[in-house]
């Protein structure tokens, strides 16, 4: 993928030096999503793995909210029509979407104003970080259609997020998250104002693209990898890891650079 010249059909893509802005553009209906935009995010997050020059990624809903989550008509009213092996299909597809984006070497940024539901609080979980503003309503909202909450791997990373009894509480009620509680209970990792989110989420991942970014790419892969191992296990990965990282050309570059008493200046190799 050439992510000077990316044109994706269903969401706003923006490259801007390391930087990529993905914008959910539905505003008129709170930014929901369809079949064919589940696919090219996928796609697209599965791209990014051999897209080098993209260092970082930040995931915005245009119009002043996030993400409504599924399409009411264009996604749910079909599914009840669908036999088991489509359904099955579909939702193989929504989890695919979270494993592109828990798999691709960038962190993921998540800008969230306003609703942020569904799908969207989906989304929202499996990015790396989160900032949000005080308008922010998140809800996993999957019990109010009659649905487990056990949606798109949201019984696995959630609790990881938050703990389990709060996890729990809105997996099982659906109800809104308000933005004081998702930054309290670690969700968001802060709140800011709405005029000034989409800043403030570039900010932090232009730092990121500025940094050693194969390592980046590294701890991404070891915060998931390591979930389920024993300490024992995970402290020898982080070794084999770390001595991967010590032979890269950043660390030298570090190096140097203190020795020198200037800011080393990261090249990603």
């Amino acid at each position: 993928m050439n992510p000077e010249n990316f044109s994706p059909e269903h969401f706003l893509w923006n490259y801007d030096n390391g930087v990529a802005t993905i914008t959910l553009n539905r505003p008129e209906r709170k930014n929901p999503l369809t079949f064919e935009s589940y696919a090219e995010l996928r796609d697209m997050f599965r791209d990014l793995t051999y897209t080098p020059e993209v260092k970082a990624v930040v995931v915005a809903g245009a119009g002043g909210n996030f993400s409504s989550g599924g399409d009411v008509h264009e996604i749910i009213g079909p599914l009840t029509e669908m036999a088991m092996p489509e359904l099955l299909q579909f939702t193989r597809m929504t989890g695919d979407l979270v494993k592109a984006m828990r798999g691709c070497p960038q962190p993921i940024i998540a800008a969230l104003d306003g609703i942020c539901m569904g799908a969207g609080a989906i989304m929202a979980m499996a990015s790396d970080m989160r900032i949000a503003t005080s308008a922010t309503k998140t809800a996993f909202l999957f019990t109010r259609v009659g649905l487990a909450g056990c949606d798109m791997g949201a019984c696995a990373i959630l609790p990881r997020i938050i703990g389990q009894g709060r996890a729990s509480e809105l997996l099982y009620t659906g109800r809104e998250m308000t933005a004081e509680e998702g930054e309290r209970w670690g969700f968001h990792n802060r709140l800011v104002e709405a005029d000034a989110l989409l800043d403030e989420a570039q900010v932090l991942a232009r730092g990121l693209a500025d940094g050693p970014t194969f390592a980046h790419g590294i701890t991404k892969t070891q915060l998931a990898t390591e979930w389920n191992v024993s300490l024992e296990t995970a402290i020898e990965m982080e070794a084999q890891a770390q001595a991967i990282c010590m032979a890269t050309k950043d660390f030298r570059r570090a190096f140097e650079a203190f020795a020198a008493k200037e800011t080393p200046v990261f090249e990603g190799d």
